[in-house]
């Protein structure tokens, strides 16, 4: 397939609208070809730039009330306090269910923001000249290399007798908080594990494999730290990698 059909489904590929066979050909295009691999990492800044800068200019819950206050209308005294007792629970129930569905609406766009972001870091690394900082199939020497760069400390499982392979590693962020970045490598596809202090952040993230971004992606807490495995490989392939860092931590 030219490289103009391919960047024509370039934005449906990172908004994860595309089908699960037509991802992994996409992914495995970028590998090979410089051209579509910049245009992907460039797009993927632009999104992570945006995402960013909504962020930083996100109103405050103080400034909402003061907001709310201001433009509130004093309800006028009249005769009709009877009326208004009357109402008053259905008023309340009204106002409980407006709040839970408010909760659930932001509970459900930070985890959506949570897993977009991720696979916007796995699409980074496969789009780079260079994915990985420390180059080794050995864990030995990869586990040392992270110390002093990030907050944390982790351990890798032994690979011996398994189909993953691991690439290496790089320093990543996540909501600025830095992180480990690894990459395994399982016929002929790469798969993303990130290690970050667990925090406030990503706490609310439900543990559990979940499809996102034409994605399949696990998460888990375990000894203070918040692990994401992400890779276009089935969820059978991505569980069997979390069983292995699972049993490492």
């Amino acid at each position: 397939m030219p490289c103009e059909t391919w960047r024509g489904k370039l934005d449906a590929y990172l908004d994860g609208d595309l089908g699960s066979a037509e991802a992994a050909s996409f992914s495995a295009h970028i590998r090979g070809c410089s051209a579509c691999a910049a245009d992907a990492l460039g797009r993927v800044q632009l999104k992570r730039s945006v995402s960013m800068a909504g962020k930083r200019y996100e109103p405050s819950p103080e400034f909402r009330a003061r907001m709310a206050k201001t433009v509130s209308v004093k309800n006028k005294k009249n005769d009709s306090w009877k009326w208004s007792i009357l109402a008053l629970p259905a008023l309340a129930v009204l106002v409980i269910s407006l709040g839970v569905n408010w909760y659930v609406q932001r509970d459900t766009a930070r985890r959506q923001r949570v897993y977009s972001e991720i696979a916007d870091l796995h699409v980074s690394a496969l789009a780079s000249a260079t994915p990985v900082d420390v180059i080794s199939t050995d864990r030995h020497p990869v586990k040392p290399w992270f110390q002093g760069k990030i907050p944390c400390s982790f351990n890798l499982p032994e690979l011996q007798g398994t189909e993953f392979t691991l690439l290496g590693g790089r320093v990543t962020y996540l909501t600025q908080t830095p992180g480990a970045h690894l990459i395994y490598h399982l016929r002929k596809h790469e798969i993303s594990v990130f290690i970050f202090q667990d925090r406030g952040d990503t706490t609310g993230v439900p543990s559990g494999l979940v499809h996102a971004m034409s994605f399949n992606e696990d998460t888990w807490s375990q000894n203070g730290l918040r692990y994401f495995v992400v890779g276009d490989v089935s969820g059978d392939d991505i569980e069997a990698l979390s069983k292995l860092l699972k049993s490492a931590g």
